[in-house]
């Protein structure tokens, strides 16, 4: 049976709660329990649970379950979404009514039966995941009325999948997170999307883009600076970690950092506290990290550029967005999703692309990811003609895709050209035989016999 999630559970009585607790702790994935609603606001808010177990009367010989209901218009407060289901060995159907209109979810009469409960909490769980999602995606439609189009995350392939799903088990962690990939493959997106599924989401979202920075200004942009602390400070500045206090500090590209400013990084970082340029006083901080960079930041440590013991800091957890040419069908998901954006855009009347184009947009290697499929499809918009773009209207650089000398010798056998061939067009397809043998030329019956040779 699927995992419950967190379940909170309030109820006076000590044998129900270790009963309970007894009997749901192979289906929970964390429990709580508390004895009376003194402290539920504290467990509502720290724990936050996916389903709550509410008593519905507290004191001695009371029958009203007035104090359940005064429970869960507290807890409704606090999370509007929360999914409650009562409890009560007074049940009759009045209370019943009353509890749904209030904003319960379900009722449990004790004693309980055990299938029932399972089934009633199974039920909750569920309702509680479809709200996640209803959230997500006003989220992203909000990010496009916003004209934030370009966070909108688009993937249905293995590899992104798996990234989604690393980012709904982070929602409930403060940790550090280092996001590696390629340029261009979004990195900045996955940012803002593991901030807006966390406790701090709401709280400043800061970033400073190091690639850009120049190192001799970086210090007093990431810690501020008082009044005359250099020539042009006319007035104090909070630096950017101050700003970001509370909430998510961004360091994107942050493998272009020198070793110098890393060492006063790490310090803050471990302080958890910073100094403006040109005072003596410490500020506190408290920001969660979230780095990225296109660097082999591991390589750069062997070789003494990074500084291991940042690189700790920093990476609790490692995202690693996967290159556009490794995504298969999501390269005609975005590009469907960019054509769509500039037709409106450009006023043309464009549905979409022929199935010679898609091959050919299939088998580009995109040695600039997402970006350069975006400049693309922009392009091809802008210059064609007709209700659908065709192979002509996407021209590549020829630069983009060169190869260097040492490495074409070493691919011009031909059966492993033909085995690097086969096993592209089953990445591509995501094990698809039939898009697979289409992306070839060949038919089914003949990519099977050149996987039985290949040895695939």
């Amino acid at each position: 049976m699927e995992k419950f999630g967190k379940i909170l559970i309030v109820d006076d009585n000590e044998d129900v709660l270790f009963a309970l607790n007894l009997l749901l702790e192979p289906y929970a994935e964390k429990i709580k329990v508390i004895t009376g609603p003194e402290r539920l606001e504290y467990f509502m808010t720290t724990f936050q649970p996916d389903v709550v177990l509410l008593d519905m009367n507290f004191s001695r010989d009371v029958v009203s379950g007035q104090e359940g209901f005064d429970c869960l218009k507290q807890i409704l407060h606090i999370d509007p979404q929360a999914v409650v289901i009562f409890m009560t060995a007074y049940s009759d159907t009045d209370k019943a009514v009353r509890a749904i209109k209030a904003g319960a979810t379900d009722f449990i009469p004790k004693p309980w039966e055990k299938e029932k409960l399972l089934a009633t909490l199974s039920s909750g769980m569920k309702l509680r995941r479809s709200q996640r999602e209803v959230n997500l995606l006003k989220e992203q439609v909000e990010a496009l009325s916003d004209g934030n189009a370009d966070e909108r995350i688009i993937g249905e392939s293995d590899a992104m999948r798996a990234i989604f799903d690393t980012v709904e088990k982070l929602r409930d962690t403060d940790a550090n997170i280092l996001i590696l990939g390629e340029n261009g493959t979004g990195k900045d997106i996955i940012a803002r999307l593991l901030y807006r599924h966390s406790p701090r989401s709401g709280k400043p979202f800061v970033t400073i883009d190091l690639g850009s920075i120049p190192e001799q200004l970086f210090e007093s942009e990431l810690f501020g600076y008082e009044k005359g602390a250099f020539t042009d400070a006319r007035k104090a500045k909070a630096g950017r970690m101050e700003v970001a206090t509370g909430g998510t500090l961004f360091l994107d590209e942050i493998g272009n950092l020198s070793l110098p400013m890393q060492a006063k990084l790490l310090t803050a970082i471990e302080k958890r506290q910073i100094s403006r340029l040109g005072s003596t006083q410490s500020t506190p901080i408290d920001v969660r990290l979230i780095c990225a960079t296109n660097a082999d930041i591991r390589r750069m440590v062997e070789e003494g550029r990074f500084r291991q013991d940042l690189l700790y800091r920093i990476n609790t957890i490692e995202l690693h967005i996967p290159p556009l040419r490794e995504r298969g069908n999501d390269i005609l998901l975005l590009a469907d999703h960019f054509l769509q954006r500039y037709a409106r855009k450009y006023r043309k009347e464009m549905r979409g692309l022929t199935r010679e184009a898609k091959n050919k947009l299939l088998k580009y290697a995109w040695p600039g990811n997402v970006r350069e499929l975006q400049h693309t499809m922009e392009r091809a918009v802008i210059l064609g003609d007709g209700s659908l773009l065709r192979p002509e209207n996407f021209v590549f650089q020829a630069s983009s895709v060169a190869r260097p000398h040492k490495e074409e010798k070493e691919v011009l056998n031909l059966e492993q050209l033909e085995r690097q061939a086969v096993e592209r067009a089953m990445r591509l397809s995501e094990g698809n035989m039939t898009k697979a043998a289409e992306y070839l030329g060949i038919t089914r019956f003949a990519l099977y016999r050149k996987i039985e040779k290949l040895g695939l």
